[in-house]
């Protein structure tokens, strides 16, 4: 007797798993990497990445997200767990019920093919411009993009929209955007694919340029610049550029599942143009999912300010500040304890 066959829960959680198991396998192969190599790669025990080609462990979003780093699947293996996720708590709660646009997270099936980063110093304001390639590998339109622009909680004054003056567009189209959270030392702003009434979502498969930029004064932002990478990305540069009078130092460090501050891998490379301005060019190829890459500077031609009461204060030195943003921050150290801890100055 012939009878209708649908799929229940579990099967749909077995069928997401196997899935994500056979293109994790079938990715390691094709890199020709043994269980071992791999494992060691992504920093996980051996017997692990076994068990989860076997089917014995589920896979988690960290190890999903180290996987699509590390083989290179272009957001691919990150996509399949997401959709075994998905199917695993349907299965245990049952179908999950329609978020609005602000809690969904639009970020979930986006690969950024190329970042550019740059930011000009004009001796009073930073100008950050932030350029992103991106590519949805996900099987719905993507209608917002998220940014945060923060300085620290000691910052000289607070962050205000005046002075920001954010700017975006898509392909050249003017961004509409929404703000998403106001504090004085935050501000997170969903970037929508629209302007007015005219809509243009990035769809399944396109790909687009975003482009967004904003100003923030010198007390409020500081002496460092970052990158932290919490999407799939194929490759990032960062510029800066300041007036060549200050006599700018700038170094860098990096921060991975592997290492903690480490110096950069590479040396920013140094030019002069004829506007008086000296510029740093920094790139990675296939920066590594969730790492943090931190440029800091130092003006050499600024004198330090002179104490209030007119008296020697010996003021202590200032550890780097907490990671707040993925796009800058204060920092409050001393020349003296820059000069301290400058093993990677780049002249």
């Amino acid at each position: 007797m012939d009878q209708n066959v649908t799929t229940t829960p579990v099967t749909q959680v077995t069928a997401t798993m196997d899935a994500f198991r056979k293109e994790l396998t079938r990715r390691r192969v094709e890199a020709g990497l043994s269980k071992k190599a791999l494992a060691r790669r992504m920093s996980f025990d051996p017997s692990y990445v076994s068990h989860i080609e076997s089917g014995r462990h589920r896979p988690t979003e960290d190890f999903a997200r180290r996987a699509d780093d590390v083989l290179g699947s272009g957001g691919r293996l990150w996509l399949l767990w997401r959709e075994y996720d998905r199917s695993r708590h349907e299965a245990a709660t049952g179908p999950a019920a329609p978020t609005s646009a602000t809690a969904a997270d639009p970020h979930s099936d986006l690969v950024v093919e190329r970042e550019e980063a740059s930011m000009r110093f004009d001796g009073r304001n930073y100008v950050m411009t932030i350029r992103r390639h991106l590519h949805n590998v996900g099987s719905k339109p993507v209608t917002l993009y998220w940014i945060k622009i923060s300085s620290d909680d000691d910052s000289e004054s607070a962050l205000d929209w005046d002075t920001i003056d954010l700017q975006a567009t898509c392909d050249g189209e003017p961004m509409d955007w929404r703000v998403a959270q106001d504090q004085p030392t935050v501000k997170q702003v969903w970037l929508q694919f629209r302007n007015g009434d005219y809509e243009f979502p990035l769809y399944p498969g396109e790909r687009t340029w975003i482009e967004y930029s904003y100003t923030v004064a010198e007390g409020t932002w500081g002496h460092w610049f970052q990158r932290a990478i919490r999407l799939p990305t194929r490759y990032l540069s960062v510029r800066l550029r300041f007036p060549a009078h200050l006599e700018p130092r700038v170094w860098g460090t990096e921060t991975s599942m592997t290492a903690d501050g480490a110096p950069l891998a590479a040396n920013p490379r140094v030019s002069h143009s004829s506007e008086g301005e000296v510029e740093w060019l920094w790139e990675v190829p296939q920066p590594q999912l969730n790492a943090r890459y931190r440029l800091l500077w130092q003006f050499q031609t600024r004198a330090e300010p002179e104490p209030r009461s007119g008296r020697a204060v010996d003021r202590p030195d200032r550890t780097e500040p907490t990671d707040r943003s993925d796009h800058g921050g204060r920092s409050a150290v001393r020349r003296s304890a820059l000069n301290r801890r400058r093993p990677a100055v780049v002249q």
